[in-house]
């Protein structure tokens, strides 16, 4: 059988970089990607490196970061620029393998198997693209080479910035084993707090651990994560051409107790449709039509629907739209409490770069707080960061259906 070859492309200081070429004159300063710099609560988004070599962090508050590196450049984000920037680097992906899979806006993986007869072994096309893009684009990339996806994951974390790594059968006990089991593409972090209890620490402690003592601890994705730790990660790069249509995104949870009131009911629909609104801006769709389903404590159940003011995949919009039909459709002080609360969003279409625009102008304030968000949890997962109106409900189940967040990339640089 034929040994994969996975590339993963990472740009470097992907918004400080766009920035810099948006606004040239940034080049070689300390510069972070912020939310409002008059704020004295907005937050660092991305930074470059000159920031960075101030001890400029990620997530951090303004003020903080300005203690650091009293010289840092504040810019506010511009994300149609990073898109559009995406965009024309992966139509450099697509000129190397049909199998190219975006993780974020500035991740992908590539499966160039059968493109080594074309263009060369993996180090040789990611060597390529790394200075294609560099030449044609004027941004950097690191990439990591490997025959699974969570080790070319690791690998393109390695060395940075414009650097390729390579993984291969042969070394990866020596590059890989003796990583914190955190760097593990599928490990969150309450699975490594997990971990870390049976004095699993690194990514080799984890190879060698005992099948049913993982399995006991986190199911089959217990098996999971050993064989990811061994290269046997067999999860395949999906094609770019794949027709995988999506009719739904949605969400539901069962409350830690019984519902009683609309203010807790609308918090946990807030945070469904967060969750919605995050999965349907990373596959890249909008969507019209909004559903509630409701089951009560006698597990009876309604559903109900209705379209949104306008198409597009904003929290606030869905949110809108999803506490509307409970107050239409539950009344606390008649009907009995609520057990189970779930949403969804359906008649989806591929979002366009103009309906993105339009829908910048029309709720810039929204569209900005979910893009900040979008950020944060990219890069810490989605639990880093919550909305006021939910944080620290006793009502809201931190594993709600479809919930994977330990088993996404977790990105911690």
């Amino acid at each position: 059988m034929e040994e994969k070859c996975i590339l993963h492309c990472d740009l470097n200081n992907f918004y400080a970089s766009v920035e810099c070429l948006l606004n040239p004159s940034l080049k070689g300063y300390p510069i972070a990607v912020t939310g409002d710099a008059d704020m004295r609560h907005g937050i660092v988004l991305a930074k470059s490196n000159e920031a960075k070599a101030c001890g400029v962090k990620t997530a951090e508050a303004i003020w903080q970061a300005r203690q650091k590196c009293p010289d840092l450049i504040c810019v506010p984000p511009h994300h149609n620029a990073y898109a559009e920037y995406s965009r024309k680097v992966k139509a450099i992906y697509m000129q190397y393998s049909d199998l190219v899979e975006p993780f974020s806006l500035d991740e992908c993986w590539i499966d160039v198997t059968k493109s080594q007869k074309l263009f060369g072994d993996g180090k040789n096309i990611a060597d390529e693209i790394r200075n294609r893009i560099k030449n044609e684009i004027g941004l950097t990339i690191s990439v990591g080479v490997s025959f699974t996806k969570s080790f070319a994951k690791l690998g393109s974390d390695m060395k940075k910035p414009d650097a390729t790594t390579v993984i291969s059968k042969q070394n990866f006990r020596k590059l890989v084993w003796p990583l914190d089991v955190a760097e593990m593409i599928m490990i969150g972090r309450r699975t490594a707090e997990k971990l870390h209890k049976y004095n699993i620490f690194t990514i080799g402690d984890l190879a060698k651990s005992d099948d049913q003592l993982m399995k006991d601890l986190f199911g089959v994705n217990g098996i999971k994560i050993i064989d990811a730790a061994n290269g046997r990660d067999n999860t395949p790069v999906n094609s770019a051409f794949e027709e995988r249509e999506i009719k739904s995104v949605g969400h539901g949870t069962t409350a830690l107790k019984d519902v009683e009131t609309i203010e807790d009911a609308s918090n946990i629909i807030y945070f469904l449709c967060e969750m919605i609104a995050t999965r349907m801006r990373k596959y890249g769709v909008i969507g019209k039509t909004v559903s509630l389903d409701l089951r009560n404590i006698h597990l009876e159940h309604l559903t109900r629907q209705k379209p949104m003011t306008r198409k597009g995949a904003v929290t606030k919009d869905i949110a809108k739209a999803a506490i509307e039909l409970l107050k239409q459709n539950w009344n606390p002080d008649k009907d009995v409490a609520l057990r189970t609360i779930s949403v969804a969003v359906s008649n989806l279409e591929p979002e366009k770069s103009d309906q993105q625009q339009d829908l910048f102008e029309k709720d810039e304030k929204s569209q900005k707080v979910d893009g900040v968000m979008d950020v944060i949890r990219g890069k810490y997962g989605f639990a880093s960061i919550s909305r006021a109106n939910y944080f620290g409900s006793d009502f809201i189940n931190d594993k709600p259906y479809d919930d994977d967040e330990d088993l996404l990339p977790f990105k911690r640089r």
